[in-house]
């Protein structure tokens, strides 16, 4: 044994040899802090050894490495810039001096290798994967860009402009991807990888490969003309431009480092790659960006730990009312290998439903995602019927029929008198209280919110909402079936509008408020979508969700909720709806929706609307953006902090998660939190007190009046 460490070893075979395998203590390799030292030493040691002729870098466990740990990542980005230069430079150093040993080195890839596994692989001369291999630069994920050379090796190994697209998309690539595009040099099945690397490896000892040109090019200034460096690096940032806008800095930086670097050698380039990561990792998308992916972690963390309390195997579902939500659902669990059966009183409503899961499926046929074998099966996995006795069998029932409380009632009363004792009954209510509708039912505690959003497809997002009679078990099955269907489950406490429509609604409210004085909906629109980084502005949001849906909601939060979400008058959403302008459904409005000559949806802002609130809002005036923002965001902020001191959800970073997958909330500014802690709790105090006279939504709480004195974190609690 040449080294041996807690997360990797190096081992001598006969023929020279030296096998580095990596194999860390928990489920992954993964480039800490400590095995970033342990592959410096290992380094050395087999440089000291005159017996190595040639080094072969594997992994013991099913994956490659999976990257850098990024749990490291909150506390070093803390630090000032020297100290992360500081590291970052130390860092890419132990990867150059791997690259730089004395004999030919080659990395067998399997599984994963993202960011610095990726970076490890191409730190060698040379590279094999077998069938599973997934290889990418993933950082700018991260608001970051690769920080252990991958700036620089990638771009000199298969050309700038495949190197930009990699890391600038931060897709990975499979291995026959990896081959054609000359990532890697050979691709073999799983049983044949360490012997077809060990091949290699010795056709270059032997000098049958010229592994020393291989390793001298990447070392070297990038083979550009200078026509050939204008057409690669303008093409990548109009593209990064047009795909990645102004919010998120990571692949501009990119672009401008390798452009750069491009003349320069591996030390040159290396240097540059070092200070862009710095640079990067100060930024508040980073920061914002680093959250989300805690914050996922922690919610799929969750989530798998309260499926394992699951007692009751869901093997079929059953959804109450088709049409276009109720299709949404049943193809969901139905494309995941879930029989579903699909109930509704009315024939054009199946036909709906049915009409709905086969679009889905149609477009994804289009995009190549979907096969017609797979297409078939899902199809055949829904049943639609008209006949209640149909759901009898079934494990999971998800109620979806009209926003109606007592029809409701009504449906989930008759689904218990025909389902099994111990099944399970939900309800895809987006307002409704669960314990109101609970009352409805002989075993409460088999009964629990399950909220899907629109488009059910695209949107990643089950609120599970908890009852005061729901039992554990309820909520484990149901958050191991959201599971199962590829969605991602947070468990939030009953109240009106639950969590994410709770917080939605005093958007629409601050939104609203803003016309009444004045404002044109239209320069809200772009303030939100343009600036803050929305996918769509209030109003057109509202023209998505539908004015009747709107109308009705609003009336339920504000019976919920008086003291705070009491009807606005004059509110333009319930003029639009009493004009039966529903929005995009009947396609008017704030907008108008049409199509062009070619059939694309076009929308326009509606003469008709801006004429209908004219006799109830101020006259036309100009607001600031920070202004607009301010006046929609605050009542947002205010009513998610309620909700986590009520605790309706249970952490900063699950409601987070909850609006960046059930709302779009901007990735870059990383959450409801995020931004508020971005802006500074004393900060925000100051701000939402400069807007206090508007109204109960813009008054903030104690509790946060107090952490902000205090100088306390909302995700410190939630860690």
């Amino acid at each position: 044994m040449i080294y041996e460490g807690k997360c990797l070893t190096v081992a001598l075979t006969e023929d020279g040899i030296a096998e580095l395998v990596f194999d860390a203590q928990g489920s992954v390799n993964k480039f800490d802090r400590e095995t970033v030292q342990e592959l410096d030493q290992a380094t050395a040691a087999i440089a000291a050894n005159s017996e190595v002729k040639g080094v072969l870098v594997r992994s013991a466990k099913s994956t490659f490495i999976v990257g850098a740990d990024i749990t490291e990542f909150t506390p070093l980005f803390e630090m000032p810039e020297e100290e992360i230069l500081a590291w970052v430079a130390k860092t890419s150093k132990v990867f150059d001096r791997f690259e730089d040993l004395p004999v030919p080195t080659i990395t067998a890839v399997n599984g994963f290798a993202l960011g610095g596994g990726c970076e490890m692989t191409l730190a060698a001369d040379l590279r094999v994967a077998d069938t599973t291999a997934k290889l990418g630069l993933p950082e700018v994920k991260l608001g970051l860009m690769p920080g252990f050379g991958g700036t620089v090796r990638l771009p000199r190994v298969i050309g700038s402009d495949n190197a930009l697209e990699w890391m600038t998309t931060g897709r990975d690539r499979n291995a026959e991807k990896a081959l054609k595009e000359g990532a890697i040099d050979a691709v073999v099945a799983p049983e044949h990888l360490h012997e077809a690397a060990r091949s290699m490896l010795k056709d270059a000892i032997a000098g049958k490969l010229d592994w020393q040109n291989r390793r001298a090019e990447k070392k070297a200034p990038l083979q550009l003309n200078a026509n050939e460096s204008m057409m690669s690096f303008s093409t990548a940032a109009a593209m990064v431009a047009a795909q990645a806008g102004k919010h998120y800095p990571a692949p501009h930086k990119m672009v401008e480092t390798v452009q750069k670097a491009s003349t320069l050698d591996r030390d040159g380039a290396l240097d540059l790659e070092n200070k862009g990561f710095v640079a990067l990792a100060k930024t508040d998308a980073c920061k914002a960006m680093v959250g989300i992916f805690l914050a996922d972690q922690l919610v799929k963390g969750k989530g798998k730990k309260q499926a394992k309390g699951a007692s009751k195997d869901v093997k079929q579902h059953a959804v109450l009312g088709a049409g276009i939500m109720g299709g949404g659902i049943a193809y969901q669990g139905a494309v995941k290998g879930i029989p579903t059966i699909m109930k509704d009183i009315n024939q054009a409503a199946l036909d709906l439903g049915l009409k709905e899961a086969s679009t889905i499926l149609g477009k994804g046929m289009a995009r190549g995602k979907v096969d017609a074998k797979k297409m078939a099966a899902t199809l055949t996995s829904i049943t639609p019927t008209l006949d209640q006795k149909a759901i009898a069998n079934s494990d999971l029932v998800i109620e979806a029929v009209v926003e109606n409380p007592k029809i409701k009632a009504s449906v989930l009363k008759e689904t218990e008198d025909t389902v099994a004792s111990d099944a399970i009954i939900c309800s895809n209510t987006s307002t409704i209280s669960i314990n109101q509708l609970a009352e409805s039912l002989d075993k409460p505690e088999r009964f629990c919110g399950m909220h899907f959003f629109n488009p059910v497809h695209k949107m990643p997002l089950v609120e599970i909402i908890r009852g005061e009679k729901t039992s554990d078990e309820t909520i484990s099955a149901v958050v191991a079936s959201t599971l199962k269907m590829g969605k991602t489950p947070i468990v939030v406490n009953d109240c009106p509008g639950f969590l994410v429509n709770r917080v939605l609604f005093p958007y629409f409210a601050g939104f609203s408020k803003l016309v009444i004085d004045g404002a044109d909906f239209t320069a809200v629109d772009k303030v939100m979508e343009k600036v803050f980084g929305w996918p769509m502005g209030p109003a057109y949001l509202l023209d998505v969700v539908g004015m009747d849906t709107a109308d009705h909601a609003s009336g339920v939060m504000s019976d919920g909720i008086p003291e705070r979400m009491q009807k606005i008058d004059n509110d333009p959403v319930t003029l639009l709806y009493k004009a039966e302008r529903f929005g995009q459904k009947n396609g008017k409005g704030f907008y108008d929706f049409a199509k062009d000559k070619r059939g694309r949806p076009t929308k326009s802002a509606s003469p008709e609307a801006y004429e209908l609130f004219k006799p109830h809002v101020a006259a036309t005036k100009d607001f600031d953006k920070e202004e607009i923002i301010a006046r929609t965001m605050i009542p947002m902020a205010n009513e998610a902090i309620r909700c986590l001191e009520e605790g309706i959800v249970a952490s900063a970073a699950e409601a987070d998660m909850a609006l960046l997958y059930g709302l779009g909330f901007p990735p870059f500014r990383g959450g409801i939190f995020r931004y508020i802690e971005t802006m500074g709790l004393a900060n925000f105090v100051a701000l939402a007190d400069k807007y206090a006279h508007l109204g109960p939504i813009y008054q903030i709480t104690d509790g946060v009046r107090e952490m902000a004195a205090a100088g306390k974190s909302y995700f410190a609690q939630s860690a």
